[in-house]
């Protein structure tokens, strides 16, 4: 059920998906557009990159790590098994280079 709030002064509603569906979606100048050089662009081992899902294909990884940062370890496949820390732990996870963007140390 949701909820709106009275007393606020644009009346929101307080729901768990509001902005799920926002961030499933592309931007309307971008719907159709794939970079190749991001879809084949290349990484080392030990190079610190950002989990930024290309909303265009699909991915394995779960929405909760969208935006986070981690370290490279090794390439598979065409995918790389990128290292997150979680809270407290360390988790792996094979993400394809498209959505992967390398950070400046």
């Amino acid at each position: 059920m949701d909820f709106i709030c009275l007393n606020c002064e644009k009346n929101k509603f307080f729901n768990h998906k509001i902005g799920d569906f926002a961030m499933r979606k592309k931007p309307s100048r971008e719907k159709g557009k794939l970079k190749f050089s991001r879809y084949f662009q290349e990484f080392k081992e030990g190079d610190r990159v950002a989990f930024v899902r290309e909303l265009s294909v699909t991915s394995n990884v779960p929405d909760r790590y969208q935006g986070r940062t981690g370290i490279i370890e090794f390439r598979r496949g065409k995918a790389y098994s990128v290292k997150i820390k979680d809270l407290n732990k360390e988790k792996s996870f094979l993400i394809e280079p498209i959505h992967l963007r390398k950070i400046a140390n």
